[in-house]
């Protein structure tokens, strides 16, 4: 799979755990050191923030899509190669996976949660067929991949969605994938 372009999913607060600092900070890094664009939603504060300026301060191209609600909260990042504006959530997402080649889940809230099954779900109707990784910085999605092995043992999955999920533990497990 050659990824040119990836979507970064997560959070638009740091969450209480160092690890998801220090795995944004790494992640970008390998990302701008391996010529590999980030799609993001153009925040600047959490983990969003923190992995756009690791980009730049690494010489990335980063562009950032950002629904005209959160420009009205100052939130934008100031200082990344690209920022698009858009009209609401809704059209932000479909940009961020039309433009992207594959997609990585790093920790987040309920905005994360919700992209990841949307982008799965996409996976599944066949609307796209993006490769998806979720970075399980410090167990942080355990849980949740505990309760996506329940839905597929108890039917609810379709298997070749369920087959594109890549779970890496460390952004270095990335690189096999993206070569």
């Amino acid at each position: 799979m050659a990824v040119k372009s990836i979507a970064v999913f997560c959070g638009s607060k740091e969450g209480s755990n160092p690890v998801f600092k220090t795995h944004a900070v790494q992640l970008g890094k390998l990302l701008a050191e391996n010529d590999i664009k980030l799609i993001y939603g153009g925040g600047s504060a959490g983990l969003m923030g923190v992995i756009a300026d690791s980009m730049m301060q690494n010489g990335g191209s980063v562009a950032g899509y950002i629904p005209k609600l959160l420009l009205e909260w100052e939130v934008q990042h100031r200082g990344i190669t690209e920022l698009v504006i858009c009209d609401d959530m809704h059209e932000r997402k479909k940009r961020i996976y039309s433009v992207c080649d594959a997609a990585i889940i790093l920790p987040g809230g309920f905005g994360t949660l919700d992209e990841l099954f949307e982008i799965v779900t996409w996976n599944q109707l066949t609307i796209h067929d993006k490769h998806i990784f979720i970075l399980n910085s410090g167990n942080f999605y355990t849980h949740l991949l505990e309760h996506i092995e329940l839905m597929k043992k108890e039917g609810f999955l379709y298997e070749e969605a369920v087959k594109r999920i890549n779970v890496i533990d460390d952004p270095s497990e990335l690189i096999k994938y993206l070569n």
